[in-house]
């Protein structure tokens, strides 16, 4: 996936916005749990909305995969 921003040092660069003891930890030794794997996920989406880099993912959904009840239902022949 080509990404339009570098995100190879987020960890160093999260260390700035927390001082808990918990994440700094976990930011130093990675995850050691589903829990934990989620937490940092967290702080990465965080990350990227402090950078503002959020907006530069494309695969963010626009409405081009909804649809509704009856389009299924015609579709179906139910």
């Amino acid at each position: 996936m080509n990404k339009k921003y570098d995100d190879s040092n987020w960890k160093e660069e999260y260390k700035k916005y927390t001082n808990s003891f918990f994440k700094l930890k976990l930011l130093e030794d990675g995850a050691k749990s589903l829990a934990q794997s989620w937490i940092l996920q967290a702080m990465y989406i965080d990350w990227k909305k402090k950078k503002g880099y959020d907006k530069l993912d494309p695969d963010t959904n626009e409405g081009q995969y909804q649809s509704s009840y009856k389009e299924f239902l015609k579709k179906t022949n139910l």
